[in-house]
């Protein structure tokens, strides 16, 4: 006899990864989960709620949740009987990218505060419980930008690194009460939001920054960027499929790294423990060898690094 479905709280579900994910697992044919999709504006449930289709209000409810507030954390917990949470997925984020010198401290502020201390926050909640229950499990979107940096995207990047830390400690001592920490790491994920926000920084002033380093940005970063987007960039869809099995996962993983396509790329820095190998590359392939970067990530798109070479 199966169990009974097991409660999923989703942040971040408006669109994208969020989105399909809480659809997956509302649509699962052996109806495993019941699946608490949230987003912080419930103006855009709109997407969510048409793909569900005869899943909402059955599998799948949609609620408000801000991950940065206090207040909305309890209340939307407040709304789920019991307020106990099986699964806890971590997918709320916000990008920034950019020359430093032309981003504020606020702007910063405001990555940290969704991306580490709004999972934070979500976990302080449900964790009680969860260690009553002895068991739950904690999946946490992260980012290939959690185990390297990336040019122009270092707050963004920083705020995966605490991710990644935050977690990986904390998995540790859960280990104790059976529960489990899963930190999913997509590659470039190809979504209309990423499209528009690359267009939208591609005309934005950077206030402060020198010539030089905005034009690397502009004629350099963000043509080699959309490449790399178009050449190996995942689906929220296929993010989505991974996170699934994660979930599904009779051993969850620490780590999943979702795109093979991307391994070499991460390969270098594990390839070199003084991490100097891996930044004269990046460095050498967007600055020195542009032509050479352009060629490999059309080796990339063909697949065949990730079906002959890396292991999956």
């Amino acid at each position: 006899m199966a169990g009974a479905p097991r409660t999923v709280l989703i942040s971040g579900c408006s669109s994208g990864i969020g989105l399909e994910l809480a659809v997956q697992l509302a649509l699962d044919p052996r109806q495993r989960y019941q699946v608490v999709a949230t987003m912080r504006d419930l103006g855009k449930k709109g997407m969510l709620e048409a793909a569900a289709g005869e899943a909402l209000g059955k599998t799948l409810t949609v609620a408000q949740l801000d991950v940065c507030s206090d207040e909305s954390v309890v209340q939307c917990l407040s709304c789920i009987p019991g307020g106990e949470v099986d699964v806890l997925v971590n997918n709320a984020g916000v990008g920034l990218l950019g020359p430093l010198e032309g981003l504020s401290i606020a702007a910063m502020q405001n990555v940290f505060d969704t991306n580490f201390f709004g999972a934070v926050r979500l976990v302080k909640a449900v964790l009680p419980a969860m260690k009553r229950r002895q068991r739950g499990h904690i999946v946490v979107v992260s980012s290939v930008m959690g185990l390297q940096g990336v040019v122009f995207n270092e707050v963004y990047a920083a705020s995966k690194f605490a991710l990644e830390g935050f977690f990986e400690s904390l998995a540790i001592q859960l280990q104790q009460f059976n529960i489990f920490i899963s930190l999913v790491e997509p590659g470039p994920v190809a979504t209309d939001f990423e499209g528009k926000l690359l267009e939208q920084v591609s005309r934005a002033e950077f206030p402060g920054t020198d010539a030089d380093t905005l034009r690397y940005f502009r004629d350099v970063y963000l043509p080699a960027s959309r490449e790399l987007f178009r050449s190996v960039g995942q689906s929220p869809q296929d993010v989505a499929q991974a996170i699934v099995k994660v979930i599904g996962s009779a051993r969850p993983p620490l780590r999943r790294q979702t795109n093979a396509r991307y391994t070499p790329l991460t390969a270098l820095k594990a390839a070199d423990p003084s991490g100097r190998l891996y930044v004269r590359i990046a460095h050498g392939l967007l600055f020195r060898w542009p032509r050479l970067l352009d060629l490999g990530l059309r080796c990339l798109a063909c697949g065949c690094p990730g079906t002959r070479v890396w292991p999956r």
